[in-house]
């Protein structure tokens, strides 16, 4: 049996995706070979495996740390929310069931075992498996069934690791009430901490590591530093707070802006990464019409409920300035669930139970949902350029009327629409759309030549390797890899409510 890591967080977005990633990258640095592994995953940012399996995004990309394919056993439970407190399960890559919260306690003991049992073939087939958390394990109203933390470290025996953010402030209280919310055996497994996104002089800092592992009796495995411009597939919106980093001055005369609308269910939103990467195009994130009225492009993204968005759209007044924009040759471009609010009339039986509900209206598509997901890679050419993505929907549209193709899409003036996510990483074909959006924008705006986005993952997979070896000590995290966590761990009061019922 290999040797594995869990990496546990005091909150969402505190860093376990990104320590996780770097932990890989550092590992396979080494020349050991490595898996990330995430048990049960709640997010809308998903991608399509090379077998057609349904995944989050963010073991994808710590799949590319570890450079290694990704597979289903990665993740191999992906709660997908959407409308009325529902989301849709995905079990090994397939969907498998819509429930509510008390509805999924009927699919516990199934999606336990399947967790565990990816995770044993993970770690039959890696040297070692780094574990990623969900949420915080100190969620004691949940510890009963949990199977992404806690639960999934006592089953598997793994130690722990616990991040805390820093930068979002009282980062010791989050890391000692988080063990001492924990009852003595899941204590048993916390071998210790790391504090991510740290701005300060690290001296100023020092006394409160040491009062730290007094009150525990766990280290401190080291302190990362905050990085500038590292944005690698948030799990959720709340990665959306803040604008993409510039990627720098325009390489011709004007900026490009782009305005992403930022819908209630939003999926799949690291579609624009790869134009926040071009030098002069600055991606912002709209959910009022006025937020709109200056942008050269407006994107209307993937989501997870594409009726209930759609009215989200009206009832804000951004359906009403999307189609003023499209009557005025302005670049309006939908990406699946944004593709299918285009269209002329939506038939959703699937979904929302809708039927049939009229679209914007901007492009001859009609658009039904069936009860089969599709789920592919496909491989395409567009403006003289290849073109790779992936496909995640429910609905299938069909052009009714003159358009131009536009990938499995069409274009009619200044309005594109596509089923296809990623297609925008596709470098040649990104720059040449960028082009014709600023054509019919108006803008002086040059694409920069030779920017690769795919060189630029690589850069920041790197950076986060370069954080793990210089600020971690990777002498006491190789031990814990090997050796499990330290016996004898002492218990932090209050040591949890007692043993689990």
């Amino acid at each position: 049996m290999s040797g594995a890591l869990l990496v546990a967080g005091t909150t969402s977005d505190a860093g376990k995706s990104v320590l996780t990633a770097g932990l890989c990258r550092w590992l396979v640095r080494q020349g050991v070979k490595v898996a990330p592994f995430k048990a049960q995953n709640m997010s809308l940012n998903s991608m399509v495996t090379a077998d057609g399996a349904e995944i989050g995004r963010a073991q994808a990309m710590q799949a590319q740390a570890a450079r290694i394919e990704p597979t289903a056993h990665m993740n191999p439970i992906l709660l997908k929310p959407g409308g009325d407190r529902r989301s849709q399960v995905v079990l090994l890559g397939r969907p498998v069931a819509e429930v509510d919260a008390l509805g999924y306690g009927a699919h516990r003991d199934r999606l336990r075992r399947a967790a565990l049992e990816s995770l044993a073939h993970l770690r039959a087939e890696y040297d070692v498996v780094i574990c990623e958390g969900a949420g915080s394990p100190a969620e004691i109203n949940l510890r009963a069934g949990d199977i992404a933390n806690m639960g999934l470290a006592r089953a598997a025996g793994l130690p722990v690791l616990v991040v805390g953010d820093i930068d979002r402030g009282g980062v010791f209280a989050a890391l000692y009430g988080t063990v001492g919310l924990l009852e003595p055996a899941d204590q048993a497994l916390i071998a210790g901490f790391v504090i991510n996104k740290f701005r300060g002089a690290p001296e100023l800092l020092e006394p409160g590591l040491r009062m730290l592992r007094d009150l525990t009796g766990r280290p401190v495995y080291g302190v990362l530093p905050w990085l500038d411009g590292l944005r690698l597939d948030v799990e959720d919106s709340l990665g959306l707070d803040g604008p993409p980093a510039a990627a720098g001055p325009p390489h011709g005369a004007e900026t490009l802006r782009v305005a992403v609308v930022r819908l209630p269910r939003i999926s799949n939103f690291t579609d624009v990464d790869a134009l926040a990467c071009e030098p002069g195009v600055t991606v912002r994130y709209a959910t009022a019409p006025g937020e709109l009225a200056d942008a050269d492009l407006v994107v209307l993204p993937g989501s997870r409920a594409t009726v209930a968005d759609l009215a989200w759209l009206r009832e804000r007044g951004l359906a009403d300035q999307i189609a003023a924009r499209a009557r005025r040759g302005r670049p309006v471009l939908g990406i699946c669930g944004g593709y299918q609010m285009l269209a002329e009339e939506i038939v959703d039986e699937v979904e929302s139970g809708a039927g049939s509900v009229p679209g914007l209206g901007l492009l001859p598509v009609r658009v039904e949902f069936a009860r089969h997901k599709t789920l592919r890679r496909p491989v395409g050419t567009a403006y003289g350029h290849p073109v790779r993505a992936y496909e995640i929907h429910h609905g299938a549209a069909t052009v009714t009327g003159p358009a131009e193709p536009f990938l499995d899409g069409c274009r009619v003036g200044a309005v594109w629409g596509t089923t296809w996510h990623g297609a925008l990483e596709s470098d040649g074909f990104r720059r040449e759309f960028l082009r014709r959006v600023a054509e019919a924008a108006g803008r002086d705006f040059t694409p920069a030549p030779g920017v690769s986005f795919g060189a630029l993952r690589e850069a920041r997979l790197d950076a986060l390797g370069d954080l793990v070896e210089r600020h971690l000590d990777t002498a006491a995290l190789w031990r814990l890899i090997e050796r499990g966590a330290p016996p004898d761990l002492p218990v932090v009061p209050p040591g949890g409510a007692g043993p689990l019922p």
